[in-house]
C-alpha cells in the first residue's frame, strides 16, 4: 500500500461543489499532525480551515492560493511514513522535497492505522454512515485517548538531533513523538505546545519559552498564552482588526475590477432572489430606551454576569424572542412548492455580521430556549467567530428570523432585505441621546429607531405592527415586560 496519500477537497456541505484556496497553512516538506489545519478554503458560504486527515510530511501541494478547485479533486499529498527514508519511485520519489524544519518536526504525530480512527474524529465514521471531514462535523461517540509522551533530555542541542530518515521506528517509541519533544527543547527546557497554541502565541506576540504550562505533562494551553498576553506581554491584534482598508489598485484606465465570487457572490444572488420574490414592507418605530440602558448597567454589576459581554443588542434579541411567542406567525416561511406557510416553533435567530469577506448571517440555534446568560454567550461566540472568518456553512443554514445591527456604524435605521426563506428581519439603529417628551417635559433621553421588513404574503400590516410594537414595549421597559410576559 502506498504510503503517500492524496487528500481531495472534501464536501463541505450545503450542496457546495467547489472552493477557492485562500491560504496554505503548510508548505511542501513540512511535518504535520493529525487534524492540524492545513489550508483555508472559501466557499460560497464561508471561509473554513480544513484539517489534515493523516499525519506525516507534505509531499506535494497540487493547487496554489487563489485557485478554485472542485470537490473531490486532490489538493495535497501526504507521506504518512516519513521516517522510512526516501520515497520509492511510485511514491513521488522523484520530486525534490525540501527538508523539514525543526519547527515542523515539533508538530509530528503518527497517523493512526487504516480503520483505527475513532468515531467522530477527522477521517473517522460519523453518525449516519458519513465521514467526519471538518472540525465539529459529526459528534464524537467515544472519548479520545492517547498515550503519554515520553520526556526528552532537557537542554539537548537541536543540532545533535539525528536525521528523521535515519531513525528506525520501533513498536514502543515512534520517531515522530521523539522529535516532537526534542524539537521543542531549549536552554530553559522543553516547550510543549500544540500547533494551534503555537499559532496563537505568534499572533499575540507571546514567547512560549517563558511560559509555565498548566496542561498535561506541563504543556502550554491556549489559556496560558491568552493569560500571558493579558498580563502585559506584547500582543498583536489580529490582522482583520488592525489592517487598514486596502487601497484600490487602479489600472491605466483608472478602474478596478473585483471578481464576484465566494460569500459576496452567494449573498448577491440571495438578495436579488429575495427582493424580487417576497413582497417587502418596512415599518419604523422610534423608542425611548433609557430604562433599557440603565438595566444593562445594573446587569453589569451583578457578580454572576461579570466577564460577560453585555450590549443593547442582547436586549433587542430578547425582545424579538419574546415577541415571537406572542406572534408566532412572524417566525415562519412561505413554501411555494407545497402551497403552505410553515410556522416554526423553534427560533434560529440570525445576527447579520460584516466581515472582511462580506456580509454573513450566522444564527443561534433554538435561541428561544436559551436563558439570558446563555443568549449573551452565544451571541458573543457567534460574532467573534464571524469576524475571525471562521463561520461554518452549518452555522449559516436554517435561520428563521434575523436582526441586523446597523447602529454599530452610527446609522439610525434602514430597510433591510429579507434573508431567503424568512418572513421578517429587524434593523436595530444607533442609540443616541436626544430631546424627548418624558412625563410632560422635554428631557434628554436615550433613543433608538427600529426598522422591521416583512414578507407581506405572510405578515399583514396589523401583525407586523403588533410585533414591532411589542419589541418596542420591551425595550422601553425591559424589567416590567419580563415580569408581565414570562
Amino acid at each position: 500500500m502506498s504510503r503517500v496519500k492524496e487528500f481531495p477537497l472534501p464536501d463541505l456541505g450545503e450542496g457546495l461543489t467547489e472552493g477557492e484556496i485562500l491560504k496554505w497553512l503548510v508548505a511542501e516538506g513540512d511535518m504535520i499532525t493529525l487534524n492540524q489545519p492545513i489550508v483555508e478554503v472559501e466557499t460560497a458560504k464561508a471561509a473554513v480551515e480544513i484539517p489534515a486527515k493523516w499525519a506525516g510530511r507534505v509531499a506535494k501541494i497540487f493547487h496554489g492560493e487563489g485557485e478554485t478547485v472542485e470537490v473531490g479533486t486532490p489538493i495535497i499529498a501526504i507521506d504518512t511514513d516519513p521516517s522510512a527514508g526516501a520515497l520509492p519511485p511510485d511514491d513521488l520519489a522523484d520530486r525534490d522535497l525540501p527538508a523539514p524544519s525543526a519547527a515542523s518536526l515539533a508538530a509530528v504525530e503518527v497517523a493512526p492505522a487504516e480503520g483505527a480512527i475513532e468515531p467522530g474524529m477527522i477521517g473517522g465514521p460519523a453518525p449516519g454512515g458519513r465521514t467526519a471531514i471538518l472540525v465539529g462535523y459529526g459528534p464524537k461517540t467515544t472519548t479520545a485517548t492517547r498515550r503519554p509522551r515520553r520526556q526528552g533530555p532537557t537542554g539537548q542541542d537541536l543540532r545533535q538531533v539525528p536525521d528523521v530518515g535515519a531513525q528506525p521506528a520501533t513498536a514502543d517509541d515512534d520517531v515522530a513523538e521523539v522529535m516532537t519533544i526534542l524539537a521543542g527543547v531549549g536552554a530553559a527546557g522543553p516547550v510543549l505546545a500544540k500547533p494551534p497554541v503555537r499559532k496563537l502565541a505568534r499572533d499575540l506576540g507571546v514567547d512560549l519559552s517563558g511560559l509555565a504550562g498548566t496542561g498535561p505533562a506541563g504543556s502550554i494551553t491556549r489559556d496560558d498564552v491568552q493569560a500571558a498576553a493579558t498580563e502585559g506581554a506584547p500582543a498583536a491584534v489580529p490582522a482583520f482588526a488592525t489592517a487598514p482598508s486596502t487601497a484600490p489598485a487602479f489600472g491605466p484606465d483608472r478602474e478596478q475590477r473585483i471578481a464576484i465570487k465566494g460569500v459576496r457572490k452567494l449573498t448577491a444572488e440571495n438578495m436579488v432572489a429575495s427582493a424580487f420574490t417576497a413582497p417587502h414592507v418596512t415599518e419604523f418605530l422610534t423608542v425611548d430606551v433609557t430604562r433599557a440602558v440603565r438595566a444593562l448597567e445594573r446587569l453589569r454589576e451583578v457578580p454572576e454576569w461579570r466577564g460577560v459581554r453585555i450590549s443593547p443588542l442582547l436586549l433587542v434579541a430578547k425582545a424579538v424572542l419574546l415577541a415571537v411567542r406572542r406572534h408566532p406567525m412572524v417566525n415562519s416561511a412561505w413554501s411555494g412548492q407545497t402551497g403552505e406557510i410553515v410556522v416554526k416553533e423553534y427560533v434560529n435567530l440570525g445576527i447579520a455580521a460584516a466581515t472582511p469577506r462580506g456580509l454573513v448571517v450566522p444564527n443561534i440555534k433554538d435561541a428561544g430556549r436559551l436563558s439570558m446568560r446563555e443568549l449573551a454567550e452565544a451571541m458573543t461566540a457567534l460574532v467573534t467567530t464571524a469576524k475571525d472568518g471562521r463561520t461554518t456553512p452549518a452555522d449559516m443554514s436554517g435561520g428563521t428570523l434575523t436582526i441586523t445591527n446597523v447602529g454599530v456604524f452610527g446609522v439610525d435605521t434602514g430597510t433591510p432585505i429579507l434573508p431567503p426563506g424568512e418572513a421578517a428581519i429587524l434593523a436595530f439603529g444607533a442609540v443616541r441621546e436626544m430631546p424627548w417628551v418624558h412625563k410632560g417635559r422635554v428631557r434628554p433621553r436615550q433613543v433608538t429607531t427600529l426598522g422591521l421588513s416583512f414578507d407581506h404574503r405572510i405578515i399583514d400590516g396589523e401583525l407586523g405592527s403588533k410585533f414591532l410594537r411589542d419589541v418596542g414595549v420591551f425595550l422601553s421597559d425591559p424589567e416590567a415586560a419580563l415580569l408581565a410576559w414570562t
